[in-house]
C-alpha cells in the first residue's frame, strides 16, 4: 500500500499519484486552486473519497434531483442517514435502502454482513429503534460454481450479522441472471421506529462543543472502500480483499443500545455513524451541514492497529463506530451512558468557526481543506446519455407471442425458475421472529411488522423486475415503483414512501447513463402518481465485470401503514368457497417475461405497458374493499402471471385447492405479465358489495378442498395438477441447483 511519508506533494503531483486513488487530471487542477497550494498525501485520500461517486454522488445528482421528495407526511427527506415519515400518534417511520456489491463480489461473507450493519446504523443514527431488515439481491446462473459460491456466503453473511445484532429479517427479493454473474448485487434496507420528539440529525453545530468518538477501534480494514465501491469489477478486483470491512455485530447491539439511551440527553448536539469513507466523511458532513468547521487530533482516535498514518485513520472503514457532537463541559453524561454498556466515548476534537476540516497528528497540522469542498460543493458532471441501438432494435419488433403446447408443464417448469421459485432455503436461515412484532415473515406479498402498544403495523417490501427496465427503462421504472406499491396494498396498507437503490454498469458509457437517466424519469412519474415521494437512497454504479453490465437494476424499497391490525391481509387462499377474482384486463404482454426467458433463453422486444392513472385508482379501489372486510386474500400479479399466482396462493399448509376458468387465449390468460393486476379471494356473502367496489373485477373460479390447482378454458380442462406436488417442485427448485454439479 502506498504510505505517505514517503511521498511528497511534489512527487504526487509529478507522477499523478493522485490517478491511483481515482482522482482525474481536472480534479487534481481544482484542489490545488481550492487549497491554494499542493495536497500531500492524506489530503488526496481524502478528497479521493469524498469525491467518489459512492460519497459524492457526482454522476448521479443531476438526476436525483428529479425524484419528488417532498410532502405532508414527510418529516426528513433525502440528505440525513435515513428518511422519515410519520405514521401519527408522534410516532414516525425512519427508513433507507443501502448497496454493499463491490465488497460482496471479493468477499461474500463480510461483504453482505457489513452492509447490513451499516444499514442498521444509518437508521439508529437518526435516534430510530431499527424493527426490521430486507434485502434485495442478484446473482447469476446458479448452475455456475462460483455463483453457488456466492449465493452460500452472501447469504450466510446477512444471516450471521442479523441474527446476531437482533433485527429481524423479515423480506426482500432475489433474481438471477447472466448479467449479475461476475457481479452480484447485495442492496440492504432497515426500518426503525421512533418517537417524533427524539429524532436526531448528523449535524456538527454550537463553536466549542466536543467531538466524541464511539465505538469499535480504528483499523486497517476498508481503506478505500468508498473509491473500490466507485470502480468497475476487474480480474484485479480480488487483491483488494483490504477494501472489505469486518463486522462485529455484537459490538453493533451494544452501540444500538447506549445510542438510543444517550438521544434522550440535551447534551447530544448530532450524530452520525462513521460508513463510506469512514472517519473522514462522518466529520467533514457533519461540520458542512451545520455550516461550522472541525479540528480533530487524530493521536486521540482509538486504533487496534500500531503505526497507523493519518492517511490509514482518516480511510479505514472499520465498523461499528459513531461520530458525536456534544455540548462542551457535559462530556462526561454521555461517556457515563456509553460507559454502561462498556463502550468509551473518547474526546478527539471541537467543532470551529472557520468552516475548515483540520487533523492534527503527532504535534503536526496533516489536513487543513475548507469542509464544504468535501461536501456540498464536490464537483458534478454531467455525463452525455446515449440510446442503446438494441432499444430502438426491440422497440421496432413485433408482439412476442410465445407458443406453448402443454400449459401444466409449463406452470411446472415456471414455478422451478430460480426468480420465482420459493426463497425458502435463504429465509429459514434468518431470523424473522426476533422482537416478537413480526405478523408477516418472508414469503407474503410484503413483510408486516406491529408497531407495539398501538393498533397500527408497518408494510414493507423491495422490488424491481430488471429485465423490465433493461428492455425499456423509463416504462420498467414506473413499473419498479408500481408493483412495490402493489404489494404494500395487497397487505392491506397503505403505501407511505419509499427508499430507492439505484444499480447500474459504468455511466461513463452514454448508453448506461441513458439507462439510469430514463429509469429515475420513470421511477419519479410513478412516485408522484401513487403519492409514494422518496426519502432516501442510494446509488451504486460501476456494476460491470470485465466490461460487461449488468442489468440496470434500480430496486425500490417501500413502507405502507396499516391503520389497524384489522386490515391485515394475507397473500394466500383463506377459505374453502370463496370466490376468485382476477382485478384487471389481460393483454398479451411477453417481453422480459419468465416465459420468454424459459423458452427463449434470453429477453427481448417491449415491455409490459403501464397505465399510473388506472394503477393509482385500482390500487385505491383495492385497499377500500380491504379496509371495508371485503376481501379474504390479496397477492399482486408478477414473474408469472396468473398461472403462478394462483400456485402461490395455494402454498399453504391448509391443503386448499382451486378451480378456475379462463375465456381468452390461455397462453396469455396464465402466462402474460400485463401491469396493474391482482388475484383476490372474496367471502361469497361480500360478492355485491365487492363488485360494487372495485372496476374490472372478473370472476374466475372458487377455492375448493381437493388440493389441485385446476384450470378450464372456455369449460374444457387444461391444467389438472396436485397442489402438494406443484409446491414440491417450487420449493426443491433452488435446493436442488446448489447441490447439482457445477
Amino acid at each position: 500500500m502506498l504510505q505517505a511519508p514517503e511521498i511528497t506533494p511534489e512527487v504526487i503531483e509529478a507522477d499523478r499519484v493522485y490517478q491511483e486513488m481515482g482522482i482525474t487530471d481536472e480534479e487534481f487542477s481544482t484542489i490545488k486552486k481550492i487549497l491554494g497550494r499542493l495536497p500531500n498525501f492524506t489530503e488526496v485520500g481524502i478528497f479521493s473519497v469524498m469525491w467518489s461517486e459512492h460519497c459524492s454522488y457526482k454522476t448521479s445528482k443531476p438526476l436525483l434531483k428529479k425524484f419528488p421528495t417532498k410532502a405532508p407526511h414527510v418529516l426528513q427527506g433525502p440528505g440525513e442517514g435515513a428518511g422519515v415519515v410519520d405514521i401519527g400518534d408522534g410516532q414516525a417511520v425512519v427508513f433507507k435502502i443501502e448497496s454493499h456489491n463491490h465488497p460482496s463480489a471479493v468477499e461474500p461473507y463480510q461483504g453482505a454482513a457489513t452492509g447490513v450493519g451499516g444499514i442498521i446504523r444509518d437508521v439508529f443514527s437518526m435516534g430510530a429503534r431499527p424493527i426490521a431488515s430486507l434485502n434485495s439481491l442478484r446473482f447469476g446462473n446458479l448452475t455456475n460454481g462460483r455463483v453457488k459460491y456466492l449465493f452460500d456466503e452472501i447469504v450466510h453473511g446477512i444471516a450471521g450479522y442479523g441474527n446476531c445484532v437482533g433485527v429481524p429479517t423479515v423480506g426482500g427479493e432475489i433474481q438471477f441472471d447472466d448479467s449479475y454473474q461476475g457481479n452480484p448485487l447485495v442492496n440492504a434496507m432497515c426500518v426503525g421506529l421512533i418517537d417524533q420528539k427524539d429524532m436526531q440529525k448528523g449535524l456538527a453545530a454550537g463553536i466549542g462543543n466536543t467531538v466524541l468518538y464511539v465505538g469499535s477501534k480504528t483499523g486497517r480494514d476498508g481503506i478505500h472502500g468508498a473509491t473500490f465501491a466507485s470502480e468497475d469489477l476487474t480480474e484485479d478486483s480480488e487483491s483488494k480483499r483490504s477494501s472489505v470491512q469486518v463486522g462485529d455485530p455484537f459490538m453493533e447491539k451494544l452501540l444500538i443500545e447506549a445510542c438510543l439511551e444517550v438521544i434522550h440527553s440535551d447534551a447530544l448536539v448530532g450524530m452520525q455513524d462513521m460508513g463510506a469513507a469512514g472517519l473522514t466523511s462522518s466529520a467533514s458532513e457533519m461540520a458542512s451541514k451545520a455550516g461550522t468547521g472541525m479540528e480533530m487530533n487524530l493521536d486521540l482516535i482509538p486504533q487496534r492497529e500500531e503505526n497507523m498514518t493519518a492517511y490509514e485513520m482518516m480511510l479505514s472503514e472499520s465498523q461499528e463506530r459513531m461520530l458525536l457532537v456534544v455540548q462542551k463541559g457535559r462530556e462526561k453524561e454521555i461517556q457515563d451512558v456509553f460507559a454502561k454498556y462498556d463502550l468509551e466515548a473518547v474526546a478527539v476534537g471541537h467543532v470551529t468557526d472557520d468552516k475548515q476540516f483540520r487533523l492534527l497528528h503527532k504535534g503536526e497540522v496533516v489536513t487543513d481543506i475548507p469542509v464544504d469542498s468535501l461536501a456540498e460543493d464536490a464537483p458534478v458532471y454531467y455525463k452525455p446519455s446515449a440510446v442503446p441501438s438494441y432499444f430502438e432494435e426491440f422497440q421496432a419488433m413485433t408482439e412476442y407471442l410465445p407458443t406453448v403446447m402443454d400449459h401444466a408443464d409449463t406452470l411446472k417448469s415456471l414455478l422451478q425458475q430460480p426468480t420465482i421459485a420459493s426463497k425458502e432455503y435463504v429465509y429459514d436461515q434468518y431470523d424473522s421472529m426476533v422482537q416478537a412484532n413480526t405478523v408477516f415473515a418472508p414469503g407474503s406479498s410484503a413483510a408486516v411488522v406491529r408497531v407495539n402498544g398501538y393498533d397500527k403495523a408497518l408494510a414493507m417490501t423491495t422490488d424491481c423486475n430488471s429485465r423490465y427496465i433493461y428492455l425499456d427503462p423509463e416504462t420498467g421504472g414506473k413499473i419498479a415503483v408500481a408493483e412495490a406499491a402493489r404489494n404494500i396494498i395487497c397487505s392491506g396498507a397503505k403505501p407511505l414512501a419509499l427508499t430507492d437503490g439505484l444499480n447500474f454498469g459504468n455511466p461513463d458509457k452514454p448508453e448506461n447513463f441513458w439507462q439510469m437517466e430514463k429509469s429515475v424519469e420513470g421511477m419519479s412519474e410513478a412516485s408522484l402518481a401513487l403519492n409514494t415521494p422518496v426519502i432516501s437512497g442510494n446509488v451504486s454504479l460501476y456494476n460491470e465485470s470485465n466490461g460487461q453490465s449488468i442489468f440496470p437494476t434500480p430496486v425500490v424499497g417501500m413502507v405502507g401503514l396499516h391503520a389497524s391490525l384489522a386490515d391485515i391481509t394475507p397473500s394466500f387462499f383463506q377459505h374453502i368457497g370463496d370466490m376468485i377474482y382476477v382485478i384487471g384486463e389481460t393483454k398479451p404482454e411477453f417481453g422480459g417475461s419468465e416465459l420468454q426467458n424459459l423458452l427463449e433463453k434470453r429477453y427481448f422486444g417491449k415491455a409490459p405497458s403501464i397505465d399510473l392513472a388506472v394503477e393509482a385508482t385500482r390500487q385505491m379501489q383495492i385497499l377500500t374493499a380491504i379496509q371495508s372486510d371485503l376481501v379474504a386474500s390479496a397477492h399482486d400479479l408478477a414473474e408469472g402471471g396468473l398461472g403462478v399466482a394462483l400456485a402461490e396462493s395455494l402454498f399453504t399448509d391448509q391443503q386448499l385447492g382451486c378451480e378456475v376458468n379462463v375465456t381468452e387465449d390461455a397462453t396469455a390468460a396464465l402466462f402474460s405479465e400485463t401491469q396493474s393486476r391482482f388475484l383476490l379471494s372474496v367471502k361469497p356473502e361480500h360478492q355485491a358489495a365487492f363488485e360494487a367496489t372495485i372496476a374490472d373485477a372478473h370472476l374466475l373460479g372458487y377455492v375448493t378442498d381437493t388440493s389441485r390447482l385446476v384450470v378450464h378454458h372456455n369449460n374444457e380442462a387444461l391444467i389438472d395438477e396436485s397442489v402438494t406436488q406443484l409446491q414440491s417442485l417450487w420449493k426443491g427448485a433452488i435446493p436442488c441447483l446448489l447441490k447439482s454439479k457445477a
